[in-house]
């Protein structure tokens, strides 16, 4: 970085130690949820401050925050969604934003699928069943299969499109819903979603999160889906409309849902933890040492590329980046 000043970077809410350890490696870090009084920091630093990293939608960087900082260039963000960054807002006044695609697609897909046979048949109930003593009484019931049955993939994007190659040696037949179709995939595109829920018998959601998508499968979809149906849900939980889907695995509307991700994270309803049809994690689907590492180093990498003068490797759509470095 010779012949540039260090650009100071600020982190405003905590996350995975490993973010910050190794952001402060490379660059000069302000950790604001340390600070006593944030507003007043801000009020001092805000001003000099070019760079934010985000650790997650737990703290949103909307444009009232972005406004606070009139000399923001670059805004790394640690997750492949972004839906708590106002991107639009960001692009409109030249700040990147930055994501971390690839790095756990592999790492999601496999958790997507591990949840599948999770729901479909039934396994963390068969291990309650087993640990309570019960099988000394009886036989675990027979349970639905996964033979024969249409993964109808709401959102063929990377991640998408991994738990299709998988599903697929599971001896799945893949369909898929998103904006528009993809030419180069295999698979039969359906421009509507419920129609889609018709087709099928397990819904996989793996679209990106935000207002276009809130709630997007709620009761019409659940119903379209029907009694044999299975709802399964590692993107964000903002895509569902939970009292609806709680009401449909209430009544048998649909068979079961296995979800990784909850609107209100980490408050999960009450009465969707009550549900014996209902598979729940708590959004573990990136969360193994080795993929957090990778997604750490890469918003690590986006902020010493731009730091540097350098494209930074991995902006959002909304955000394409101008080519210079400082204002």
């Amino acid at each position: 970085m010779e012949g540039l000043k260090r650009p100071d970077v600020m982190m405003p809410s905590r996350g995975m130690g490993v973010v910050d350890d190794l952001i402060a490696e490379r660059l000069p870090l302000h950790r604001l949820w340390l600070e006593a009084d944030p507003d007043a920091w801000l009020a001092n630093w805000g001003s000099r401050l070019r760079a934010l990293a985000s650790n997650g939608h737990q703290f949103p960087i909307d444009a009232g925050f972005m406004r606070r900082l009139p000399q923001l260039e670059i805004v790394a963000s640690f997750g492949v969604g972004y839906e708590h960054i106002d991107a639009e807002w960001a692009g409109e006044h030249g700040v990147v934003v930055t994501h971390t695609p690839g790095v756990l697609d592999d790492e999601v897909a496999d958790i997507a699928m591990a949840l599948t046979i999770m729901t479909v048949r039934r396994l963390p109930q068969a291990e309650r069943f087993l640990r309570a003593g019960e099988w000394a009484k009886s036989s675990f019931p027979l349970t639905a299969s996964l033979r024969g049955r249409i993964m109808g993939i709401l959102g063929l994007g990377r991640i998408g499109k991994a738990i299709a190659r998988r599903a697929e040696r599971f001896g799945l037949e893949i369909v898929y819903h998103g904006r528009r179709a993809q030419p180069d995939v295999p698979y039969r595109f359906y421009p509507s979603l419920t129609e889609m829920a018709k087709a099928c018998d397990i819904l996989m959601i793996a679209a990106p999160g935000g207002p276009e998508t809130r709630r997007l499968v709620g009761a019409e979809v659940l119903g379209a889906l029907g009694p044999d149906g299975v709802l399964i849900n590692i993107a964000r939980g903002t895509l569902v409309d939970e009292q609806a889907l709680i009401e449909a695995l209430r009544t048998g509307t649909i068979l079961a849902a296995g979800f990784d991700v909850y609107e209100n994270e980490p408050n999960v309803p009450a009465e969707l933890i009550a549900l014996d049809n209902a598979v729940l994690l708590p959004h573990v689907g990136s969360a193994s040492v080795k993929t957090r590492r990778a997604m750490a180093e890469c918003v690590v990498d986006n902020l010493v590329a731009w730091s540097k003068g350098k494209p930074p490797l991995t902006p959002v759509p909304e955000t394409p980046w101008r080519g210079v470095w400082g204002r």
